[in-house]
């Protein structure tokens, strides 16, 4: 019997793929598709402090190879989410994990603050990096070392394990994953959506109504295998969830096989909405045909 189990940081999962944040919705969304228990976890859309109602529409605009959006982190906010969405997801049976986000400090320390009070079927927090800041320092978080890492220590009041998303978006991609990690960070998530434009051939402007844009997708996933593996080389003790891209066994393995320790699928689900149980499904059918008796292992041939 093969041993499923994968560990991140403190957090034992049963299995090693989750959604990814932001395409799996606020709730019990998928669960007509799937069981969602059965996935190792379930993330979250990005949640602030506070209701946000997100960037103007058009929002979504579908590329060659994935998908461009500018979506603008939408959400209710942290308390109303723990009212209102949290139990019907808990009532699945899933492990979930939840992301928060903020536009400074502040912000972000009151997300955690809030979300504090999550019960125990929360088992960690993912810190969304990517976000615009207000502190006058840079674009967004995860591409300033010094504005990363203080964030991730001011979340540490969410009373859980921290999960920092990073962005590919900047050459210092292991210098970042090494000072969040040193702030109290006890996973990385790699990557976030990298930075891109499609403009409209009638128009000749922007499809988006924000202008640019995080594109997602397969056309991202070499990236994300190359930061998973920069990174797990440069620091092997450190753990990582692989996303961007991840719509196959393979891809999943792939990711693995780089250093993650898990993987999160999400712009698959928009194709098909049972895409992360069809990734687990082929990932350990590709398992089978290979001497491996503990996804964990797999990291170890990186």
């Amino acid at each position: 019997m093969r041993d499923t189990r994968v560990e991140i940081g403190s957090v034992t999962l049963a299995n090693p793929v989750m959604t990814a944040s932001g395409t799996a919705g606020l709730s019990s969304e998928l669960a007509p598709y799937m069981d969602l228990a059965a996935l190792g976890a379930v993330v979250t859309k990005s949640l602030a402090a506070y209701e946000w109602k997100g960037n103007p529409a058009p929002r979504v605009h579908p590329t060659a190879q994935g998908m461009i959006n500018a979506v603008g982190l939408q959400g209710p906010g942290v308390n109303t989410w723990l009212q209102r969405d949290l139990p019907a997801l808990i009532d699945t049976g899933a492990t979930v994990v939840a992301s928060i986000w903020g536009r400074s400090l502040a912000e972000y320390r009151e997300a955690a603050e809030q979300m504090a009070a999550a019960p125990p079927e929360v088992v960690a927090v993912e810190i969304n990096l990517s976000c615009p800041n207000l502190e006058g320092r840079g674009s967004i978080f995860a591409h300033d070392r010094d504005l990363a890492a203080e964030v991730v220590a001011a979340t540490a009041i969410c009373g859980r394990p921290r999960w920092a998303k990073l962005s590919a978006n900047t050459h210092q991609i292991v210098e970042i994953a090494a000072a969040v990690r040193e702030a109290g960070a006890e996973a990385v998530t790699l990557i976030n959506t990298m930075l891109a434009m499609v403009l409209d051939p009638n128009t000749l402007k922007p499809v988006l109504g924000n202008g640019g844009g995080g594109l997602s997708g397969r056309a991202i996933h070499p990236i994300a295998v190359r930061a998973v593996h920069d990174v797990h080389q440069a620091l092997p003790d450190l753990a990582i969830i692989g996303v961007g891209g991840v719509a196959s066994g393979w891809d999943a393995a792939e990711m693995l096989l780089a250093g993650a320790s898990a993987v999160q699928v999400g712009t698959a689900t928009f194709a098909d909405p049972a895409a992360p149980a069809a990734v687990l499904g082929e990932l350990l059918k590709w398992a089978d045909g290979h001497d491996f008796p503990r996804f964990a292992d797999l990291g170890a041939l990186a």
